[in-house]
């Protein structure tokens, strides 16, 4: 396929004008700027949990440094492309500004369904519902000899072991809690931003859905990417904008290289900022750091670039002799990072840019064993080293995992309830013990009108499945699968502070 990003920078959405003009994506803009998922992300953790501190960093303040770069990246994109007379060829003539700010929204977005307490928040999703969900399917007797009956006639053809893909791909999926794959159903399924599909595709980091198991191979398919609730969207975005089965969009890229440059450095930062680490002893970890990369099979760098570390420290060091030596120390710190990393992950882009177009190319911009790359990794490396691995740190996110499974395991009542018991709460009938009809009552209404709204859509999304087992799964299983997905909708959109209040409350805490 040639490159033509007419095919890839488009108006289309699910209801509304096809038109490509940059009205078109103000229009997304705002639609994103103004959404309460974007707001919550002011109360989300970054590095440090509950964190009082406004200097240190949350997602939102994170997310515009991931903006600005992305747009930086995007300019010299099209500076090169335009010097190189190649905007026209690639379809990007009259585009350039709807390129950046696909990009810029995307940055902007890129961590919208991060759960309460980081990806720690994540990691304890993941393992209760893995601990648990066994004995949920047990729980709802989905063996029924309706179920089996169905089964029966399904496989009749197949081996016995396969007489349970169906509910093996819905656990997989149930147990593949991942924020980029929320932050799509977030924007898409229950803000309905009904966004462009072009900006949406911003958002899809990785390819893989959530039931399919990870073959150990390749970056795009390390993580889900979305989940089986969004594969009817997937399917639209892709004939919408010409793209093939597990591959992602150009925007994609950008987003991920603009996230890579920032966080290492603003993860640094914070920690100084909290007294972690002292100002004074970071050149020193950083050139031991690169040192030691330099000398690991995963790097092979140029002799040219072997410098780069002492390069940005001795930039850094100048300003430990101003009047604000901890500010100037990362401004110019982050300066010297930028005017190195940026026109690299740009020149990676338009040397990779067939692949790049295609989605095809498995590899981050800025992950190529070259000394940009060992830069960004040495920042990294002490930043877990020294940061995350913090007894403060460690601390908080013990505490937030106790909150996340102890908030699941109060809500476990609603996902034991049996399908025609949810379906009193939802109609308003006293039939169902007081406690979950408390419980039901926290749930929001946009979560509910989701939930419903799923199972009202349920041929549509069986129609858009690639999997005959999927799509003649029992009614009762596809509503038990939206009922764990409302309640996890609930908790992962839950700030850290209103989780942590939550959790006190419901918990006789005071």
């Amino acid at each position: 396929m040639s490159v033509d990003f007419t095919q890839r920078i488009t108006g289309k959405r699910q209801s509304g004008d096809n038109s490509a003009a940059l009205a078109t994506f103000e229009s997304d803009r705002g639609r994103i700027i103004n959404s309460a998922a974007v707001r919550r992300l002011q109360q989300k953790t970054q590095v440090f949990p509950l964190e009082r501190n406004a200097a240190v960093r949350s997602r939102l303040t994170h997310s515009m440094e991931v903006q600005q770069v992305g747009r930086h990246i995007c300019q010299t994109i099209v500076k090169q492309l335009a010097d190189q007379q190649l905007l026209a060829a690639y379809g990007l003539n009259g585009l350039e500004r709807q390129f950046e700010s696909i990009v810029d929204m995307s940055c902007l977005m890129h961590d919208i369904g991060n759960p309460p307490f980081g990806h720690f928040g994540e990691s304890a999703i993941n393992q209760w519902f893995r601990q648990h969900i066994d004995d949920l399917f047990t729980h709802h007797d989905f063996h029924s000899a309706t179920d089996e009956s169905r089964l029966k006639a399904l496989f009749s053809r197949r081996p016995a072991a396969g007489k349970n893909a169906a509910q093996d791909a819905i656990k997989r999926d149930l147990c593949t809690f991942e924020g980029n794959a929320q932050g799509l159903r977030i924007v898409h399924t229950l803000q309905s931003l009904n966004l462009t599909y072009s900006q949406l595709s911003g958002l899809l980091k990785y390819t893989r859905r959530g039931d399919q198991e990870y073959t150990g191979h390749g970056m795009l398919q390390k993580k889900a990417g979305f989940y089986l609730s969004e594969a009817g969207l997937m399917n639209d975005l892709r004939k919408a904008l010409n793209m093939q089965p597990q591959r992602r969009s150009p925007f994609a890229y950008v987003m991920e290289a603009a996230d890579d440059i920032s966080y290492c450095i603003a993860d640094i930062e914070d920690a100084v900022e909290k007294g972690i680490l002292r100002i004074t002893e970071l050149p020193g970890l950083l050139n031991d750091q690169f040192d030691a990369l330099m000398q690991s099979d995963e790097f092979d760098v140029p002799v040219e670039q072997a410098g780069f570390m002492q390069d940005v420290t001795q930039a850094a060091q100048e300003a430990l002799q101003s009047a604000q030596p901890v500010g100037n120390f990362f401004i110019r710190m982050r300066v010297e990072i930028n005017r190195k990393s940026v026109p690299h992950a740009s020149l990676r882009f338009i040397d990779n840019i067939d692949a790049v177009f295609n989605g095809s190319f498995d590899q981050a911009l800025m992950e190529d064993g070259s000394g940009y790359h060992a830069l960004l990794e040495s920042l990294k490396q002490v930043a877990y080293r020294h940061v995350f691995c913090h007894p403060e740190v460690e601390a908080r996110e013990l505490q937030g995992y106790r909150i996340i499974t102890g908030l699941l395991e109060t809500y476990r009542p609603l996902l034991e309830l049996d399908r025609t018991g949810f379906r009193c709460l939802l109609a308003g009938e006293k039939k169902t013990p007081l406690y979950e009809t408390r419980l039901f009552k926290k749930l929001p209404e946009k979560h509910l009108a989701a939930y419903t709204d799923s199972l009202e859509k349920l041929d549509a999304l069986r129609a858009s499945l690639d999997s005959k087992a999927l799509a003649r799964a029992s009614d009762d299983i596809w509503e038990f699968y939206f009922r764990c997905r409302l309640i996890l909708d609930y908790i992962s959109g839950m700030t850290d502070q209103f989780a942590y209040d939550e959790y006190k409350l419901l918990n006789v805490m005071d």
